[in-house]
Parts: C-alpha cells; structure tokens; sequence
C-alpha cells in the first residue's frame, strides 16, 4: 500500500480508464466509497480525492448523497490540454505520439500571412505531423509560425514530444487562443497518414493563438479521425464561452 497521493493517482487512473473503455457507462454507477477502500486496501481520504478529481473533470456526477454516477466517457481539458495534444493525451489517460513528415521554412502564402498578420511571402516555419494516440493514428497536425517563434522548432526533434511545451520551454508567449470548428473531407496526405479513403469526413480544428499582447504566433488545422476527439463547449452567463477539447474514445 502506498502514501495517499500515489494512492489517489492510482484511483484516479483506475477509474479514468475503466470509464474510457465503458466498462462504467454513462448511467452507470460507480462502486461505493467503501467498496474502493477495500479494492485499493486504502482509507477514505484517497478515494474522495480520486472522486473530486473525476467530478472536475466532468466524468461523474457530484452524488450528493446519492450513488455517483457516470455521466460522459471523456473528460474535459486545461488550456494547456486544448493547446497541447500531447498534454491533452497524457491527462486523458493516453499515450500520445508522433510522426514527423516534414519541418520546413517557406514563404507564408497570402491566406497563411493573413492568420499571422505578417506580409505574405514573410518567413514562416511549417510542421506537418501525424499523431498517434495509443500508438494508432489519431490526427494529421498542419502548424505554422512566425520564423521568430518558428527558428526554435528547426534544431528540434519533433518527434521527441510537445511543441508546445518546447516553444513554451523557449521563452514564448502563448496567452490564448482562437478555434474554429468544422468537417472537411480527407485530402491525399490525410487519407494515406490516416488510413481512410480520400474524401472521407474529418474533424477540423483551426487555431490562432496570440501572445498576452495579441500578436499571432500561431496558425494551425487539425484534422481529427471520425470518434477519436470531440470538443465541449462550457458556457457561463455573461461570459465568453471557452472551448475544451475532450477524447471520444
């Protein structure tokens, strides 16, 4: 038995994944407080704990001196997991991956240039990768910045993890960000990186995100198998209504 942090994290991951697999569906109820203690040979502290953490997420329901029940299979992200795949994976309770197709330099085309708000044929720095999420592929990732922001990635392995959390690690700034949201049919690279036939329906995520003073340094389409994420729209009254990404798997 081990201290009551790696005994929540370990409640926490068991119950993440057993709800992501649907072994708990949505409507069903989760085993008692007491029944976990006696699964996890733990007191009530770490369960609570690994409770309130499935709560904040929005995968179970509060109880309230009820049974808890599980109300979705997917749970919802920080700013960092919707700007992060890598972080989004890993806090969902997957493994992400990666394999690079290209890292290139070029002139921003007019269309580019507008996102970044730089004049076209300004230096820009593309990645084109696809992602794996549990080693299968999950997503082709199309990124673009600035060459200020972009020269950090040239002397990076892309295939090594988040680069996000290296362009962060570097010193830029990435305050917030804009999505947009739609399906586009497969083009060629998609359908070879992603298996499916060319045309086929994708979800496609483009995102801006700005530094804390608003200038662009990003541009990026994301272009999603069928069931592999969906985003969940949290709304409040009176206040903007952030985007959070969330797997559907």
């Amino acid at each position: 038995m081990g201290n009551g942090r790696q005994q929540h994290e370990e409640i926490t991951a068991y119950l993440r994944s057993a709800i992501s697999s649907q072994e708990f569906a949505p409507g069903d109820p989760l085993p008692s407080e007491s029944e976990l203690c006696q699964r996890f040979e733990t007191s009530r502290g770490p369960v609570r704990q690994a409770m309130a953490a499935l709560r904040a997420e929005g995968l179970i329901s509060s109880g309230r001196g009820r049974r808890t029940i599980v109300l979705d299979t997917v749970p919802t992200q920080s700013f960092d997991g919707v700007i992060s795949y890598s972080e989004w994976c890993r806090q969902s309770g997957f493994e992400p991956g990666q394999l690079t197709q290209s890292v290139t330099r070029r002139p921003a085309d007019p269309a580019l240039a507008a996102a970044l708000e730089i004049e076209p044929r300004t230096p820009v720095v593309s990645v084109f990768r696809l992602r794996l999420l549990n080693g299968r592929p999950a997503m082709v990732e199309r990124l673009n910045y600035p060459l200020e922001v972009g020269r950090h990635l040239l002397t990076f392995d892309t295939d090594s993890g988040s680069i996000y959390q290296h362009l962060i690690d570097s010193g830029v700034d990435i305050n917030n960000a804009t999505r947009t949201i739609d399906a586009i049919g497969a083009d060629a690279d998609d359908a070879q990186l992603l298996g499916v036939a060319e045309g086929a329906p994708l979800l496609r995520v483009r995102r801006r995100a700005f530094t804390s003073n608003g200038t662009p340094v990003e541009s990026s389409d994301d272009r999603y198998l069928p069931g592999t994420a969906s985003f969940t729209l949290n709304t409040i009254r009176g206040n903007p209504s952030p985007l959070s990404m969330v797997s559907a798997r």
